[in-house]
C-alpha cells in the first residue's frame, strides 16, 4: 500500500482501524460487516476537495459525503464515487437518500435527528450500509436497524462539535459493548493508541484523516 507523504500517519491509521474491527467484541464468527473500518467524513470548509483526499485512501476504507446543501453537491458527489469506486472504498451519503440513488452509493449515513428512518431504509435498500451519528453512550444503545453507530465527540474536536464535551474511551468502551460503534472526534494518528482494546469496530475523522492522506 503506498500512502502520501504523511505515510507514517495514514500508516497508523489504517492499521488502528483494521485491528479494531478484527478485534471488535461484538463481531462474532460468521458476522462479517460490510461497513469500512475507516471512513473520511466530508466537511465544506475542511475537505473543499474530498475527492483528492479518497484517491490517497487505502482500498476497504469509506467516505462520508455530507453536502448540507451545496450546489455542487451532484457534481461532487460523482466525483467521490468515481473515485472511492477505482481504489474499492465505500461511498455513503448523508442523509440524502436521492442523491445516493443517484449517484450509486453504497448507503446512508443519518444524522441523529433523523435515526428514525433507519427502519425503513433498511427494508427499502437491504443492499445499502445504514449508519447513523449518536452522541451519547445511551443513545448509542438504543440505536437499531444500522450497521454501524458513529459515536461522536471521543476526543476534543473542532467544527460543530468544539463546543461538545469529549464522552472518552471509558464511554465508548460502554456503548461498544452493546453496538458496533465507529469513533469519531479529535481522531489523529497521534491518538489512535488510546482507541485499542476500547471494543470500537472502527474510526472516523475530518482533519485527522484529511491531514494523513490529503494531497
Amino acid at each position: 500500500m503506498e500512502f502520501p507523504e504523511t505515510a507514517e500517519d495514514g500508516a497508523r491509521l489504517w492499521a488502528t482501524a483494521q485491528a479494531l474491527a478484527r478485534g471488535a467484541a461484538n463481531v462474532s464468527a460468521g458476522d462479517r460487516p460490510r461497513v469500512p473500518p475507516m471512513l473520511l467524513f466530508t466537511d465544506p470548509e475542511r475537505t473543499p476537495r474530498p475527492w483528492k483526499i479518497a484517491a490517497r485512501m487505502p482500498a476497504g476504507s469509506g467516505v462520508v459525503y455530507r453536502h448540507f446543501g451545496a450546489g455542487d453537491a451532484l457534481e461532487t458527489a460523482e466525483r467521490l464515487r468515481a473515485v472511492t469506486r477505482e481504489r474499492g472504498m465505500a461511498l455513503l451519503i448523508g442523509l440524502d437518500a436521492e442523491l445516493a440513488d443517484r449517484v450509486g452509493a453504497d448507503g446512508l449515513h443519518l444524522p441523529e435527528r433523523a435515526l428514525s428512518a433507519a427502519y425503513a431504509l433498511s427494508g427499502r435498500r437491504p443492499d445499502w450500509i445504514l449508519t447513523g451519528a449518536v452522541h451519547s453512550v445511551e443513545a448509542a444503545k438504543a440505536v437499531r436497524d444500522l450497521d454501524a453507530v458513529v459515536l461522536s465527540p471521543i476526543f476534543p474536536a473542532g467544527g460543530a462539535s468544539a463546543s461538545k464535551a469529549a464522552l472518552g474511551i471509558k464511554a465508548l468502551a460502554e456503548a461498544s459493548a452493546h453496538a458496533r460503534i465507529i469513533a469519531l472526534g479529535g481522531i489523529t494518528a497521534a491518538n489512535t493508541r488510546a482507541l485499542q482494546g476500547s471494543g470500537a469496530y472502527g474510526l472516523a475523522a475530518i482533519g485527522g484523516i484529511a491531514g494523513a492522506f490529503g494531497a
